[in-house]
């Protein structure tokens, strides 16, 4: 079976696993549903589908279809998912081909990466059913309420799906408020790519965005989606990437290109110029967000279905949820990419408990003075990470998993007055709570690295304790003896 043709192959392949349960109550996409799935992901279950929709006949709902890492990595079959990532940078990393074999082994490379292109294709399932605009086809959507204090019904996890400069592919996961049969709210904030897209087009004069939404495709497309891939790399392609092979894409009749393998497809027009307020949404901070901003009106042209259709949703909150899963995939995959921008990087930790935003801690090989803070600032400047809220360095030494040994690495190493570096007036992530004002707060460096003398004023750093080797052998031996004869002591 493979379990990236679409999401059926998908939720076959979870199930031969006897990793999906199958809930047969009827229940409601209005605060039912969404608080089984958080009761589900707080309670580290496995994927789930709703075979009754209150309100909703012939639909099915299915979620958590990113339970853990392990279901992640068979999914894409690799032993760790740092080989996705290997991936994108393969061709830049191979050594330079003088030989003839050489020359043969890195044109067989090559080959491999031309694999990874998006196909066009003229067939898609979901063209099996088309409901008109007029007809208030989102109406007809099992559509999330997730929170209590929600404005509405939000479009969870539906990649949005724009074109760049009118040939680059962009995908991106942005909450879409329902404001009625035929219109929503795309909440693409102003660091997206999305956004992007609509500033080109107000500076260009245009009034009108074509856009197409496509929810529930394959896992490996679906992860791509919600990676931050910085433009002007082709999402499409990085789908490609991630699953091991090219996806299909099926031209719209407005020109966007979408997933052949989608069970529902929204197609439509951002109307650049008409802004509106959106929100409250419960988000992945845990707060009501309501923006102060305002963001764009989506008008819906038509809908796609397939027979029997199936909707993915999400939902978001204090974590760990779904999205926490999802972000140490991306947190994975990224590494090496990460690693070849700041080679002295060993090991990255964003905690789940930081919302990704909030934190990330690095630890790295430190060679001369003033090292930690030109990491942080790196990682301030390069894509996802500068909207990072704290940065904290440790030593190579340290695993940045281990908060044990980072807490005791700040407590030890960091002289606040000289190791905690202050950015004011900063852009931030738009839906953190402490912003002063939207995606605008500031930003803490930790640098809690072992200092150089040139950092401490010519003082050398005090040495670390450690056993004297053969009499750590000798003890050893004898604590594994006792071991041995009774368990139950220790």
């Amino acid at each position: 079976m493979d379990q990236l043709r679409d999401l059926r192959n998908y939720i076959e392949w979870l199930e031969e696993r006897k990793s999906l349960i199958r809930i047969r109550e009827e229940l409601s996409p209005i605060l039912e549903i969404p608080t089984f799935l958080r009761k589900l992901m707080y309670s580290k279950g496995p994927s789930v589908i709703f075979e009754k929709v209150k309100g909703f006949d012939n639909w099915r709902i299915v979620g958590n279809l990113f339970p853990n890492l392990d279901t992640i990595s068979s999914f894409l079959s690799v032993d760790n998912l740092e080989e996705v990532g290997f991936r994108m940078i393969q061709p830049l990393i191979l050594p330079i081909p003088y030989k003839t074999f050489d020359k043969i082994k890195t044109l067989g490379d090559l080959t491999k990466m031309s694999s990874y292109l998006p196909k066009k294709t003229n067939k898609a399932a979901f063209t099996e059913n088309v409901i008109e605009g007029n007809d208030n086809p989102l109406d007809k959507i099992p559509f999330f309420k997730t929170w209590p204090k929600d404005g509405g019904r939000y479009i969870t996890f539906g990649m949005v799906i724009t074109l760049e400069n009118e040939k680059t592919v962009n995908m991106g996961v942005y909450r879409v408020m329902i404001l009625d049969g035929n219109k929503g709210i795309i909440h693409w904030q102003i660091h997206k790519r999305g956004a992007h897209v609509h500033l080109n087009a107000l500076e260009n004069k245009k009034d009108e965005i074509p856009v197409a939404i496509s929810i529930g495709s394959d896992p490996g497309t679906m992860l791509a989606s919600v990676s931050p891939v910085p433009y002007p790399i082709d999402k499409a392609l990085f789908a490609g990437i991630i699953r091991n092979k090219g996806i299909e894409l099926y031209e719209l009749n407005n020109g966007v290109l979408v997933p052949a393998n989608s069970e529902i497809v929204i197609e439509g027009r951002v109307l650049a110029n008409q802004l509106l307020e959106e929100g409250p949404f419960g988000d992945h901070w845990g707060y009501y967000d309501k923006p102060i901003e305002k963001y764009p009106l989506l008008v819906v042209d038509r809908v796609y279905l397939r027979d029997d259709p199936i909707y993915y949703g999400t939902v978001v909150g204090l974590p760990p949820l779904e999205d926490a899963v999802i972000g140490k995939a991306i947190e994975k995959i990224f590494k090496p990419i990460m690693q070849t921008i700041i080679p002295e990087i060993v090991n990255v930790n964003y905690p789940v408990e930081g919302v990704f935003q909030g934190m990330i801690i690095v630890s790295i090989k430190k060679r001369y003075p003033g090292q930690a803070k030109k990491v942080m600032n790196a990682l301030w400047g390069i894509g996802q990470s500068s909207l990072t809220k704290i940065i904290i360095v440790v030593d190579h030494d340290i695993d940045p998993n281990d908060i044990g040994k980072v807490i005791w690495a700040i407590s030890s190493n960091v002289n606040p007055e000289n190791d905690v570096l202050i950015i004011k007036g900063s852009h931030s992530d738009a839906l953190d709570p402490s912003n002063l004002f939207p995606s605008f707060g500031s930003k803490m460096g930790i640098d809690a690295t072992r200092k150089l003398p040139e950092e401490r004023e010519g003082k050398v750093w005090p040495e670390i304790v450690s056993e004297d080797e053969n009499v750590y052998r000798k003890i050893e031996e004898i604590f594994g003896n006792y071991l041995k004869k009774d368990k139950n002591l220790f």
